[in-house]
């Protein structure tokens, strides 16, 4: 589920469109000039993967520049300064002290100007095949190359464009990038701001940049010379400069984990506030994808991984929605993981989820189980959460099952009725469990079909 779009102001009265996602210390994601869609960039498989990959331990902002996705259009001057406004709007809006920044290419100017004139909001600064003068790269020949056919074939331009974006053994991938090239900016405003951004230079600022300083470049990369980032590394006390190998232009294709272990490394470990999982007894929510494997095998790996990866993010999305906890840490394969601390809430969560997985054509399997849990490095463990798994594997296909543990703390709250499904054995628990069905209703179903009203 892509995040919702949002809408700061400028300074000077430009409407800048940025959404957020993710959770954690907060990551800036700045526009590569006119070439950023906040909507369209997370529909290619690469964009969105990226995207979920940065935000796993980061809260992402990311926004479209002036005149350009969805941000205002109607704009005729560009600068480094106009563009440091568009930055400067959003982290107001968004109401951020203290940020890492990540610049690609054109961004690279306002990035560092901002990193200079606001050293205390920006912690970590990243920068991705930049140079401090644009005409290092904006000169060279297969730019000026590129030029020559904007000004004569707008497609066949933004078609030859995403292929120096992904790489040229990206051809499927590249067709879905340059329809969304096309619709990041029209070809006139796309003219007027490379006109503005060639004239960039802060080579001068670079020994004023104070925050801790990465530059990331890929070897073969033919946009922005590798010497370019060897200049700029070179120039700011105590940056770091990592080379990858490859020629890609994107950081979401090409050796695109050891790109994010980097960048993790960079910023450090995330220390999640205590209040993050709850210590002691939780309601333990498991959702788990039906027959995962039949339906990969019906609808082949990759469109079962786009919609995996859709439903995933939705359920993340409901569980916070209704005050749960996603677990980030745990590997499940097909499922999904939640602590909760009201049992009421966790039901309403876990029914919405079920509905969620109905609609992707993903159903699910949802069992609930409370118990203590023991709380480590982002992860929850614990005989509980073995139970709520078993339990889970126990329900139809949309049903959500719970023990009678979780029962009896809603069943004056939850507003729903539950059907006794009696004592079951679960797989490496040694005493049966009580399992009870959710339905819809006010009520409380007891053995023998008799339904008091919840008090």
């Amino acid at each position: 589920m892509e995040p919702q779009i949002q809408y700061a102001k400028t300074s000077d009265g430009v409407s800048i469109a940025y959404n957020v996602s993710g959770q954690g210390p907060a990551l800036v994601s700045m526009p590569d000039g006119p070439w950023n869609h906040c909507e369209l960039m997370w529909q290619p498989p690469e964009g969105r993967r990226w995207l979920e990959a940065l935000g796993r331990r980061r809260t992402v902002i990311s926004y479209d520049g002036r005149g350009s996705g969805l941000s205002e259009r109607d704009v005729a001057r560009f600068s480094v300064e106009t563009m440091v406004l568009d930055l400067e709007a959003v982290v107001s809006e968004v109401g951020l002290d203290r940020f890492a920044i990540f610049a690609i290419t054109a961004a690279a100017a306002p990035a560092i100007t901002y990193a200079v004139s606001h050293s205390q909001n920006v912690s970590h600064l990243m920068l991705w095949h930049c140079a401090a003068r644009s005409a290092e790269w904006m000169t060279a020949p297969q730019n000026r190359a590129l030029g020559q056919l904007q000004a004569t074939d707008w497609v066949l331009f933004t078609e030859t464009a995403a292929r120096f974006v992904l790489g040229f053994a990206q051809d499927e991938a590249a067709q879905g990038v340059a329809a969304v090239l096309r619709a990041c900016v029209t070809p006139e405003t796309m003219l007027n701001m490379y006109d503005a951004i060639q004239q960039f230079d802060v080579s001068h600022l670079l020994p004023a940049i104070t925050a801790p300083t990465l530059v990331l470049h890929r070897r073969d990369f033919k946009w922005t010379p590798l010497a370019a980032a060897r200049e700029l590394a070179a120039s700011i006390p105590g940056a770091r400069l990592i080379v990858f190998e490859g020629s890609a232009g994107a950081p979401f294709v090409e050796n695109t984990e050891a790109v994010v272990a980097a960048i993790d490394d960079f910023l450090g470990p995330v220390e999640r506030p205590a209040s993050d999982l709850p210590s002691g007894t939780a309601i333990i929510l498991f959702a788990d994808i039906v027959d995962s494997t039949a339906l990969t095998e019906k609808l082949g790996d990759s469109p079962f991984r786009d919609k995996a990866r859709d439903l995933d993010a939705a359920l993340r999305a409901i569980i916070r929605d209704h005050s749960g906890t996603p677990i980030e840490g745990k590997l499940l394969g097909d499922g999904v993981l939640a602590v909760f601390t009201s049992a009421r809430q966790a039901i309403e969560a876990a029914r919405a989820c079920g509905r969620s997985g109905d609609d992707a054509g993903l159903p699910l399997h949802l069992g609930l189980h409370a118990g203590d849990v023991i709380r480590e490095e982002g992860n929850v463990y614990g005989g509980a959460v073995n139970i709520a798994a078993r339990i889970s594997g126990l329900s139809a296909p949309g049903q959500v099952l719970v023990s009678e543990t979780v029962r009896s703390l809603a069943r004056t709250s939850a507003g729903v009725t539950f059907e006794d499904r009696g004592e079951r054995e679960l797989k490496g628990i040694e005493e049966p469990v009580r399992v009870w069905a959710v339905v819809e209703g006010g009520g409380l179903m007891e053995p023998g079909g008799a339904t008091i009203a919840a008090q």
